[in-house]
């Protein structure tokens, strides 16, 4: 239960109360610095666990009937600063879902035969077909973070000069809104989460990764150097939201200091985003129909056919006759 006393299994009204003050559709300005990471709504972690076990079990639904229907495919994009949880948030909401029918891409660094294309190359090949669900743990909006923090990266992606100008990242912009407009006419539902983590809870998370032995393998000299440029990706992450943020493909800025309330916030909106699309199992043609019904009687009847046993030989006879 919630400390308010309502009940944790959420209808529709809930689930947008979980999500619409965290959606950025870029009908009104935004402002990264008056979202609080930290915010927990009016939950407990009782209540939440309860609410990301129900919205898996209606994700689960909705994902069967998404493969069955094979109209419309979801794509679900995550951003996010170092520790800012977004490895656990996917395997957390995203359990219990058929792996036939998802498909999960971490982009890491890329490789010299991804930098000889244009920069959304390798993200583009991965979008996901219909039927399915997508997820990519970072994305092509790497190339208007990252590189532009660290504009020695850009340099490297051997760009003809006459196109590196002081416009490249509004251009980008524009490119991967254009993109993304493209995918939502062709029947891609496109929901993209990036997990807001305070400084000091990010802090806090590195510390722990350095005081567990079995936490160790994920922290990397490089992860303080970046939290070095702290400012510097805020104020990317703030340019990036704010022009890319669409009702085709909105931002949902997740409050990610608590993993639990974060898991919330993301489940319940992919929930509302595909409960939407009014997802439905496909109908049987009435010829099929009829065969169907025929197959069905065959073989109920084939079950309810007795079982004769074959007759014994008796010892010493002879054309079955003593």
């Amino acid at each position: 239960m919630a400390k308010n006393g309502k009940s944790a299994q959420p209808n529709a009204r809930q689930l947008k109360s979980y999500v619409d003050p965290f959606r950025i559709d870029g009908s009104q300005e935004f402002h990264l610095k008056s979202h609080k990471p930290g915010e927990k709504g009016d939950l407990d972690k009782d209540a939440a666990r309860e609410i990301v076990d129900a919205n898996r079990g209606r994700l689960r639904e909705l994902q069967e009937k998404l493969y069955a229907e094979d109209l419309w495919s979801v794509l679900l994009i995550f951003q996010g600063m170092d520790a800012a949880g977004k490895d656990s948030a996917i395997e957390n909401v995203m359990s219990g879902i058929n792996p036939q029918g998802c498909q999960v891409y971490s982009f890491k660094q890329p490789s010299s035969k991804e930098l000889d294309h244009d920069f959304m190359w390798r993200t583009s090949k991965c979008t996901p077909e219909r039927g399915r669900i997508g997820i990519f743990n970072r994305s092509y909006y790497e190339e208007v973070l990252v590189v532009r923090v660290h504009p020695e990266i850009l340099a490297k992606q051997r760009i003809p000069p006459g196109l590196v100008t002081k416009n490249i990242w509004r251009e980008r912009f524009e490119d991967i809104a254009a993109f993304e407009k493209y995918l939502a006419r062709n029947g891609t539902l496109i929901l993209k989460f990036f997990l807001n983590i305070s400084k000091e809870e990010q802090r806090q998370r590195f510390l722990d990764r350095l005081e567990e032995p079995a936490k160790n393998w994920k922290f990397s000299l490089g992860d303080v150097a970046e939290r070095k440029l702290w400012d510097k990706y805020q104020a990317a992450y703030q340019d990036m939201i704010h022009h890319t943020s669409a009702k085709h493909a909105p931002w949902i800025v997740v409050p990610a200091d608590h993993k639990w309330f974060a898991r919330v916030v993301i489940s319940s909106a992919i929930v509302s985003a595909m409960e939407k699309l009014e997802l439905k199992f496909p109908e049987v043609d009435k010829s099929d129909a009829g065969e169907l019904k025929k197959v069905k009687i065959a073989l109920e009847r084939e079950g309810q056919a007795p079982t004769r046993a074959p007759k014994a030989k008796v010892a010493g006879t002879r054309n079955g006759t003593v």
